[in-house]
Formats: structure tokens, sequence, C-alpha cells
């Protein structure tokens, strides 16, 4: 009797195991990739950035992030943020929070303050990253989620924290193939180990390129060619291309009263109003090159000392000529200042009036880069069908190499590399 019994309970406790582990490999299996989810009308000018000067958030594991952002309801709203750790395709890693964390998350934003003598009224919260309250483990992806006080997700970000494992080099050259040599940029690199033990590069190691430090277009799945000594050689053409795109224009209304020279006019109301000059098609004409920070933006203000808390909004007018070409497409504008969205703030509507399209966004004082871009009927971003593709436009490339060793929990990101093609060679 007492042997049937011992059986019943193996029987039992075999079955439940295995329960569990399909429904842990069924979870795994369904796991979705964290997306950036872009905030509400009334959350303005997110900066999120390491030490550096451009606004990529990626730190070294021990460095800071730093987190801005503007509520213009004005209402001093508690927001709090939590941090989620992804592996290299963002999707939610294994491990848990107590091995990535220190200390607690689910905190609420401390450093907020009301703007300061400003037409339109707002409030500016701050976040840094490690604080007395919670600091980061281990190195890879991770997103930060920013929630209200009824724990809804208002907006996300996804950041990366490396360890200088690594060298990587590369250099950025003309696509091989002729269809394409005027109007791609191939990213050819090496990965020297050095005193890294991988002992299969080809599972172990990950690569992710990004150009201008843009997610959505980001290219994955290479890998190594060949060996020599402790490099790893990638001499991929096609498939580490990317359209060359062109440079982005720019406005600056760091100054509320002094038209630059893109401005052609201001105006006031209950902001000021700022007119852009009306944009041309560069599709059909011969590349220029314009100096420009590669979609980025930078508050900044002349009125205050402090653009944070002491800059103004303003009501920026993009216009730009319709096209038989565009047909019906949708035009929006384009850049870092709202993360690359295209949503109703970016969109432009057609003026039967002026032939232009038209769209008015509010904006905190600083310096902008922008750019037109069309979505066909299908709903497929055409980046380049105002701008045009051209092979010597300056981008920006970065290469991320990823480590899982076998049987790991989760994916290291081990080394990072940086390629600039304003010296692409043939």
């Amino acid at each position: 009797m007492k042997r049937e019994k011992t059986k019943h309970f193996h029987r039992r406790f075999m079955q439940t195991a295995l329960l569990i582990c399909c429904l842990w490999g069924l979870t795994r299996v369904n796991a979705q990739a964290l997306l950036e989810v872009a905030p509400p009308a009334n959350i303005k000018s997110i900066i999120f950035k390491g030490p550096t000067a451009d606004q990529f958030p990626i730190i070294q594991l021990g460095e800071s992030l730093r987190l801005e952002f503007d509520d213009l309801t004005a209402k001093e709203q508690d927001y709090y943020y939590r941090i989620r750790h992804c592996d290299e395709n963002w999707e939610p890693s294994q491990l848990l929070k107590s091995q990535y964390l220190d200390g607690m998350d689910n905190q609420r934003i401390i450093d907020y303050r009301n703007s300061y003598n400003t037409l339109q009224a707002y409030s500016n919260y701050q976040l840094t990253i490690p604080n007395n309250l919670v600091r980061l483990r281990v190195s890879g992806n991770y997103v930060l989620e920013i929630l209200d006080s009824r724990n809804t997700l208002i907006f996300s970000r996804r950041f990366v924290v490396y360890e200088s494992s690594l060298v990587i080099g590369g250099v950025a050259k003309r696509s091989r193939d002729f269809n394409y040599v005027n109007t791609k940029q191939s990213i050819q690199f090496t990965i020297n180990t050095g005193g890294f033990r991988v002992v299969n590069p080809r599972q172990q190691l990950k690569v992710v390129i990004l150009q201008n430090d843009h997610w959505p277009t980001a290219l994955r799945g290479l890998k190594p060619q060949f060996t020599r000594g402790t490099e790893l050689i990638y001499r991929y053409d096609q498939e580490s291309s990317f359209f060359g795109g062109n440079e982005y224009l720019n406005f600056d209304t760091s100054d509320l009263r002094a038209p630059t020279a893109a401005i052609a006019k201001i105006r006031v109301s209950d902001v000021y109003q700022h007119y852009l000059y009306t944009n041309q098609y560069r599709y059909d004409r011969p590349y220029t090159y314009f100096p420009d920070i590669n979609g980025d933006f930078e508050l900044r203000t002349l009125q205050g000392r402090n653009p944070s808390r002491e800059a103004e909004y303003t009501d920026v007018h993009f216009s730009l000529p319709y096209r038989e070409v565009m047909g019906l497409d949708e035009i929006y504008v384009y850049g870092k200042f709202n993360n690359y969205e295209l949503d109703e703030q970016t969109k432009m509507e057609f003026n039967p009036d002026s032939g232009n399209f038209e769209a008015t966004i509010r904006l905190k004082q600083g310096f902008y880069n922008f750019k037109y871009v069309a979505k066909d009927g299908l709903g497929l971003l055409q980046k380049s069908k105002i701008s045009g593709d051209f092979h010597f436009t300056e981008n920006n490339y970065r290469i991320l190499v990823y480590f899982r060793d076998f049987g790991g929990l989760y994916d290291r990101l081990i080394g990072i590399g940086s390629v600039n093609s304003a010296g692409i060679a043939n």
C-alpha cells in the first residue's frame, strides 16, 4: 500500500513538473519584444542620455544615465519608474529583478519643479540612474518605464549597458552592388576577442548594427565569415548595408525674437510662433554636404540660464510643397525630438490655399534636426522619397556585440564600436 502511494506521488510530481516546464517554454515562445511606448501629448522634450553629448542612452557598467521630461499640464503629478532587463532581441530576460538590480525600482521621481516665467507652464522632471535607491548589476539591454500614480504606463525608453571586453574596429564602404553603389553604405568590421574566452563565436556572439542609433532599422544575425588569430572578420556587403539617406535639415529657436537662416518670421500669441521657410524636395537634387547632428536635438535658451525650467515652448510651423509624385502618401516631420514617432502631432495636412503640406508642432527652445518622410497607402515608411539616398551622407554607425555563455541566463553586452561614414571608401 505504501509503495502504491509512493508511485502515485512520484507520478503526480512528474506530471506537475512537466506542466510547469511546458508552461515556461510556452511563455518563452510567446514572449514579445518590449517596444518603446510613445508618451501622451502632454509629455514633451524627453531627454535620455549617458555621459556623452549625443542622446543615445548607452553607458558602461557603473556610469550614470539621466532622464528628463516635461509635463505640460503643470500639475506636479506623481510619476514612478520601473527598470526591466531584456535579451539581445528585447524580450524580457530570465533574470530575476534581484539579479540585475541592487536596491528597488518602482520609486517616485522626486526631482521635479515647475517652469519659471514662461508663457507655456510645465513641470520638469529629472531622474538619474544609478541613485541612492537602485543600481544596475549586469550589462545588456534594459527598458526604463515611466508610470503614473495609477500604475499606468506613460512611456518607455530603451537603454544599453556595456562591458569593455572587446576591441571593435570598422569602416564604411560603398556598396559593391551596382544597383546601390550611389545610395547605400556597407559596414565592414572586425572583433578582436583578445583575452576574452569565446569557444564558439557563431553561437555565443550576437552582433547588432545601428544607423544613427535608430533601433527599428537595426541589422542583426551576422556571423563571422572567418578568423585571423583572435580577430573575427565581418566583410559583408549587402547583408551589412544601409541606405545612406540625406543630411537632416535644422532650425534654432534659442533666441525667441531673432530669426535664423531657417526661420522666416516670428509672431506672438499664446506662445511664440516660429514660421520656417518652406522646404524643398531633395531626392532629385545633387547631394550637398551640410553639417548635422544626425536627427538629434539640444535644448538651449538665451532668455534664461537653465533651459530645463526656463526655456519657452514655441509653435514651430513646417511647410513642404505638394508634388504629384507624393500621390496620396501621408507626410510627417521626422526627428529625435519625439523619438521618430509618426503620429498625429507630426502629421502634415494639405492646405489648398497655399498648396503646401503644413504642420505645427509645439517644441521647447533649442536646436533641432528634422527631415520629411512619407508613409504610403500600405502604411510603409518611405524615408528617402522626399530627401533621397546618397552614399556620401554622413551617418554614425554603432556596433554592439552581445555574448551568452553556454547555459547562461542572459545576453551580456561585452563591446561596442563606432564607425562614421564621413570618409567612406570605395
